[in-house]
């Protein structure tokens, strides 16, 4: 089987979508058998074709920053996005730009920046703004129940907003949280209340950016901070005297990757590749340059510079296995589809849109949703 740096180092162009309107792209998701969706700082979540970025679809309905998109796992025709408004909304794929088929709401003075969907599509679970500067809760609904299904709420575990919440990909019961006022928490939902249901609390000594399940067994979590700190542990190492930590390191700007001594700016996410069982972390450099790096016990190395595409900080990223091929999206309005092969129909690296954005488009850096006003 050709192996993971062979698959990298043959992506190129081959699709670049620019959107009429200037808008961040802030989140990327793929039905596996359908389209992409896109969230974008304009408030809308945009459907697009998986081979020719085309746009094929368009929802509003948000009233405020939008902080993810999620489809449904049992349910392909179905897609969840989460808003600083308060709501999460479940819209029907089949209907593009209709309105949200479900409607999720917690408490009216909570305003959400990150959520999620459990692997067996029965929990969602939404992490909040700090709310009255002190609280912070992790609201959860029963997505099958009519009329939005609140079951309640953790409110102990974290007291900063919460940036990102991640179900186990195999387990629906475990839940792994990140949070500005440091902590990554790792819960068993199944134990009920939250004081028994809290596993472990991990401490990253920095306001936590997000966090993504990772390795073999999906026992490890890896965490990036809002100052490009990155750290991997290890949970099955829990009741043992063997250390957490795989890697860890303060600043990973400070990391030399290229032959020129070079490394990035900023790092923008990880995810576990199952089929290469390796840990994917993508990083970039303001310019627009993209760094794809293999991340374990050994630290942080480069596989792979994508030069030529983006013309601004990337904000999301998905690889898809099944067509080993990388989509990312960010700041300069691009959608940009990588493969093997790869030749794109139009040449030319986008023109930044950084200085015609309207203000209500967003930058780095961020402390709530993700990102911060200009």
């Amino acid at each position: 089987m050709e192996g993971l740096e062979e698959k990298l180092k043959g992506l190129s162009i081959a699709r670049r979508s620019r959107p009429a309107e200037p808008t961040y792209l802030l989140d990327v998701a793929l039905q596996p058998a359908g389209p992409l969706a896109v969230c974008c700082s304009n408030l809308s979540v945009r459907l697009h074709d998986r081979d020719t970025l085309s746009l094929v679809g368009e929802y509003r309905g948000h009233g405020g920053p939008l902080c993810g998109v999620v489809f449904s796992h049992a349910s392909p025709g179905f897609l969840y996005s989460g808003s600083a408004d308060g709501t999460i909304r479940g819209w029907d794929v089949r209907r593009p730009g209709s309105d949200a088929a479900q409607v999720f709401k917690g408490d009216a003075s909570h305003s959400y920046c990150s959520f999620d969907l459990s692997c067996g599509d029965t929990l969602l679970c939404a992490g909040t703004e700090q709310v009255d500067g002190e609280d912070s809760f992790l609201v959860f609904w029963d997505v099958r129940k009519p009329g939005g299904g609140l079951l309640g709420v953790y409110s102990e575990s974290h007291s900063d907003d919460i940036t990102q919440v991640r179900f186990h990909p195999r387990d629906n019961d475990r839940l792994a949280s990140s949070s500005t006022d440091g902590l990554v928490n790792v819960f068993d939902l199944s134990c009920g209340a939250e004081e028994e249901a809290l596993l472990a609390t991990f401490n990253g000594d920095s306001s936590a950016s997000s966090v993504c399940w990772s390795g073999p067994d999906y026992t490890q979590l890896l965490c990036l901070s809002h100052d490009e700190g990155l750290h991997l542990w290890d949970l099955s190492q829990l009741d043992t005297d063997k250390p957490l930590t795989v890697f860890s390191t303060p600043d990973a700007r400070g990391l030399p990757l290229t032959a020129g001594g070079g490394g990035v700016d900023y790092l923008v996410g990880g995810r576990w590749l199952e089929e290469a069982q390796r840990l994917l972390v993508v990083g970039g450099e303001n310019g627009g340059d993209l760094h794809l790096m293999e991340c374990d016990g050994g630290g942080l190395r480069l596989l792979r510079t994508l030069e030529g595409g983006h013309a601004s900080t990337v904000r999301c990223f998905l690889w898809d296995a099944a067509r080993e091929v990388l989509v990312t999206g960010g700041e300069d309005s691009q959608l940009l589809l990588w493969k093997p092969g790869g030749e794109e129909l139009t040449s030319g690296k986008r023109e930044t849109m950084k200085s015609e954005a309207p203000s209500r488009l967003k930058s780095r850096p961020h402390k709530k949703h993700g990102y911060a006003k200009h």
